[in-house]
């Protein structure tokens, strides 16, 4: 039979990162493909602890529908952490939690984006960020970003031709997927500005901010926002556990409204189950401390992971030195194909994610990108040697 799909079908593909992870569940791979949390450090007993609690307290509750906002416990938690840390002044009503904030990014694609539409984004940018909003039918304009995040003189020369449409600017601010970059408070400050000015949206999607190893913590895009031009996105998945698939979307009451009635013919509202231990762990642990082990784990494993590329690779080769978060992003000669380096060192049980699917209009085939939160210190080690010696004997020169 031949199904008459819908149209927005070409414009989506397979996640290169997911297909990449099917050959990662071999024991023997040694992978720095996936953004995944290293499982070890998620706190199971805690968890089961604070199940337990809310089975024994409000068991009916918790396997009953909830609001499509979220359970309110759980939202205020949120307002009170986000104001603390990132500077912003939001209650409550002013968040919508979601499944994972890849649901918020869709979320986000279905309130804003019309076909044709256009969005701004880094370059690179979130794999999956890209496919989300595809499905809308929209185009991307790659914006040049440096060692301070976007630059906005690029960006207001865009505006200024390609304002009418232009609907959203998703932004990664803080330990950017894929390059692990983080913005200047200068950069910060100037986007919201001129997306102030243009009236134009602004996605700031924050699933690492917490895990900043050095350094001084920055403020939020959105603690600049005056007019309501930021949505800002959050997760539990990498600060706390990703299987609960739990974040948020945080944005100017009109705007919530929006993302709940779409979220309502999505699928009604988050589990409830997920929401309440998560809600309990937080009232019965000091997740601050949890948040801690997880960043000096993480700190070990990028120290290892730069030693060993500073060591190894050659001199040609470019990368960054991440302050905190998943990744660390290479650059290769542009005469070398990452991907056929992939087939190389995947002979070798060696896996990471080439760079160029992190570029929505292609090209820039000569870059990878390595998470080194998933695999022990060893291994890492071992793995990025490895790398190096497919490296090495290329002609890289």
């Amino acid at each position: 039979m031949e199904y008459k799909l819908a149209d927005r079908m070409s414009y989506l593909k397979a996640s290169e990162i997911r297909e990449i992870l099917k050959v990662t569940e071999r024991p023997e791979v040694i992978s720095f493909a996936g953004g995944l949390p290293a499982p070890e450090l998620f706190p199971i007993e805690a968890i089961q602890e604070a199940s337990n609690r809310v089975f024994e307290e409000e068991g009916y509750k918790a396997l009953q529908y909830t609001t499509t906002e979220g359970y309110r416990p759980l939202r205020e938690w949120i307002s009170n952490r986000m104001n603390k840390r990132w500077q912003t002044a939001f209650e409550p009503d002013n968040i919508v939690l979601t499944h994972g904030s890849q649901q918020a990014l869709d979320l986000s694609g279905k309130v804003f984006l019309d076909q044709g539409d256009i969005v701004l984004c880094e370059s690179p940018t979130y794999l999956a960020a890209i496919s989300a909003f595809k499905a809308y039918g929209c185009e991307f304009i790659e914006v040049p970003t440096d060692n301070e995040g976007m630059i906005t003189s690029q960006v207001e020369s865009i505006l200024e031709t390609q304002g009418n449409r232009v609907k959203l600017i998703y932004v990664i601010p803080d330990f950017q997927n894929p390059t692990g970059r983080t913005w200047s408070l200068r950069r910060r400050e100037q986007l919201v500005k001129l997306a102030t000015k243009y009236e134009i949206v602004i996605i700031e999607d924050n699933p690492y901010g917490e895990l900043r190893f050095e350094g001084e913590m920055l403020p939020s895009l959105q603690s600049f926002d005056d007019v309501g031009c930021v949505v800002s996105l959050g997760s539990f998945s990498k600060v706390f556990c990703p299987g609960y698939r739990i974040g948020w979307v945080m944005a100017h009451e009109k705007l919530i409204e929006k993302y709940v009635l779409v979220k309502q013919g999505a699928d009604l509202q988050c589990n409830t189950m997920a929401q309440m231990v998560i809600s309990k762990y937080l009232e019965l642990y000091n997740i601050d401390e949890h948040i801690d082990k997880i960043r000096d784990v993480y700190r070990q494993r990028r120290d290892a992971a730069i030693e060993v590329m500073e060591k190894e690779f050659p001199k040609e080769v470019k990368f960054t030195r991440p302050e905190g978060g998943l990744f660390a992003w290479v650059e290769l000669p542009t005469h070398i194909n990452a991907r056929v380096v992939l087939e190389k060192c995947l002979e070798k049980n060696v896996a990471f994610v080439p760079g160029g699917s992190f570029f929505p209009n292609g090209g820039n085939e000569n870059t990878l990108r390595l998470n080194f939160s998933n695999m022990p210190v060893d291994r890492i080690k071992e793995g990025l040697k490895c790398l190096a010696r497919v490296l090495n004997q290329l002609n890289i020169t």
